[in-house]
């Protein structure tokens, strides 16, 4: 499936608005951190991550991140059942968007939320 502009909600022309539009909720944004942290995981493995993601939850952002390019299956051609998601080239060049937004939150956050990981 490809999302072409008649069938995504833009919100606006803004490049901002843009990637916030697909990357803005923080399911999406886990999904991208757990993919670049671990690399492949199933499905299984996504929902075992500490936040807790509901099921129907995580099936609509991995159809969306699939859709827009971010990721992708492992194996294109075998079942989606034990099939391992992984980052496209596009996925993996959020990398650096990712580490800054840990960077900034070590940064800027520690003096609020005790228990937060540092970031290496």
């Amino acid at each position: 499936m490809v999302i072409r502009d008649e069938n995504f909600d833009w919100r606006s022309r803004c490049p901002i608005s843009s990637a916030l539009d697909v990357l803005g909720d923080k399911w999406s944004l886990i999904i991208i951190r757990d993919l670049i942290i671990y690399g492949p995981r199933t499905y299984s493995q996504l929902l075992e991550s500490p936040e807790r993601i509901s099921t129907n939850i995580l099936a609509s952002r991995l159809d969306s991140l699939m859709c827009l390019r971010l990721i992708e299956r492992e194996n294109a051609n075998a079942s989606s059942r034990n099939n391992a998601y992984k980052l496209t080239e596009a996925g993996a060049a959020l990398r650096p968007v990712i580490e800054g937004l840990g960077k900034w939150a070590d940064t800027h956050l520690s003096d609020f939320h005790a228990t937060i990981i540092k970031m290496q």
